[in-house]
């Protein structure tokens, strides 16, 4: 489900703009990872609060 709400998210933000997304899942971040390569979008960084992970993902 992050992915396909991330993707609508992006789909209504302009390039540059920063998206904070937050996952519990630990295989989001082999998810993001491989969202930003094949998608073209920027994973600027990743960070971990306890069993939450913050992703901050950069629209193209």
């Amino acid at each position: 489900m992050p992915i396909l709400r991330t993707k609508k998210a992006l789909a209504e933000m302009t390039s540059g703009e920063i998206l904070e997304i937050r996952a519990t899942d630990q295989a989001a971040k082999e998810d993001f990872a491989a969202f930003a390569r094949q998608t073209g979008h920027r994973l600027l960084h990743l960070v971990e609060e306890g069993s939450c992970l913050v992703f901050y993902l950069q629209r193209k």
